[in-house]
C-alpha cells in the first residue's frame, strides 16, 4: 500500500533532521533481505571483488566478523537493487525531498558483536549534491538500540553547514574527530534512534550523527541503508569535480532535466521520464 507522510512527519523531520517511520517496511520483506543477509555473512553469496570465499578453514564467528560494512552491492545483486527502489521508502522520500527523486548508494551494515561503531559524521560530506538534497533511508532488519550500537543523531544539526575542514570525521575518538566540537553545542540534543525490525530511519545530509560499538554479545545490529536525493540536484560524486555523475545515478521516481541511470535488474516506472 502507498504510504503517505502526515504534516506531524514532515514537521518532524524538519525539526528534528530525521523521522523513524514505525513498520514501514513488512516483516516478510525483511525476513527476505536478512536470509540473504546472513548467506552473505556465512560466506554463501560472493561477489568477486568485494565479497570474497571465506577461509575454508575459518570458523562461523571469524566469518561472521570479516565485514563492518558493504557498499554499493546493487550494482551486482537484484534483491539489492529492488530494495533501493523499495515503493513504500520512496512514497516517503517523495513526501520529503520529491516528488523527483534519484538513488544513489547502498549499504549493507553487518555490525556483529564487539564490533566497533562510527563517529560523528555528515553524509553530504561524502555524497555532494547540488541543491544539497541528500537523504538516507536506514532499514533497521534487526531489532536495534543501545547495546548493540544503534544510531544516535543530533537533532538541530539539520541546520549547520557541512565541515569541509574538519578533521578526522567519522573518528570515533570525539576529541579527535573534528566534528565533536559542533555536536557539543547541542549537548542535550543528541538522541538514540531506537528501532525494531522493520523501522526505517530517514535523515538529511547534514544531521550529524554516529554509533558505537555492539556491546552484545549475542545480538547483531544489521541494516540496510540507502541514500538519495532529488533528481533535479547535480551531482559529481565519484567523479573529478568538474564531471556531472547524475548518470550514474538510478531516476527512482518522477522526472529530470539531467542524465540518469536505469535499473539494473528491474524496470522503470511509466511515470518515469525527461522533462
Amino acid at each position: 500500500m502507498t504510504y503517505t507522510l502526515s504534516v506531524e512527519e514532515k514537521k518532524a523531520f524538519h525539526e528534528d533532521g530525521f523521522l523513524i517511520v514505525p513498520q514501514l517496511i513488512n516483516q516478510e520483506n525483511i525476513q527476505e533481505l536478512l536470509n540473504h543477509t546472513v548467506g552473505i555473512m556465512r560466506g554463501e553469496v560472493i561477489v568477486p571483488g568485494q565479497i570474497d570465499p571465506p577461509p575454508p578453514d575459518a570458523t562461523i564467528e571469524e566469518i561472521e566478523q570479516r565485514y563492518v560494512r558493504i557498499h554499493q552491492l546493487h550494482f551486482h545483486l537484484e534483491i539489492h537493487e529492488r530494495y533501493l527502489l523499495h515503493a513504500r521508502i520512496l512514497d516517503v522520500l517523495e513526501g520529503l525531498i520529491g516528488p523527483d527523486v534519484m538513488a544513489m548508494q547502498t549499504m549493507l551494515f553487518l555490525k556483529a558483536p564487539d564490533q566497533i561503531g562510527q563517529g560523528y559524521h555528515q553524509d553530504s560530506y561524502y555524497i555532494p549534491t547540488r541543491p544539497d538534497t541528500l537523504c538516507g533511508a536506514w532499514i533497521a532488519l534487526d531489532d536495534a538500540d543501545e547495546e548493540n550500537g544503534c544510531v544516535w543523531f543530533v537533532q538541530g544539526t539539520q541546520h549547520e553547514p557541512i565541515s569541509h575542514e574538519a578533521q578526522n570525521v567519522s573518528h570515533d575518538d570525539v576529541n579527535l574527530n573534528g566534528l565533536g566540537k559542533i555536536a557539543a553545542k547541542y549537548p542535550d540534543n543528541e538522541v538514540p534512534a531506537v528501532m525494531k525490525s522493520g523501522d526505517v530511519a530517514f535523515f538529511g545530509g547534514h544531521v550529524i550523527h554516529r554509533s558505537h560499538s555492539n556491546k552484545s554479545k549475542t545480538r547483531f545490529r544489521r541494516a540496510f541503508v540507502g541514500h538519495y536525493a532529488n533528481a533535479r540536484s547535480w551531482t559529481h560524486w565519484g567523479a573529478p569535480r568538474d564531471e556531472c555523475r547524475n548518470s550514474n545515478q538510478i531516476l527512482a521516481r518522477g522526472n529530470t532535466h539531467l542524465p540518469y541511470a536505469v535499473p539494473k535488474f528491474g524496470t522503470m516506472c511509466a511515470a518515469t521520464q525527461v522533462n
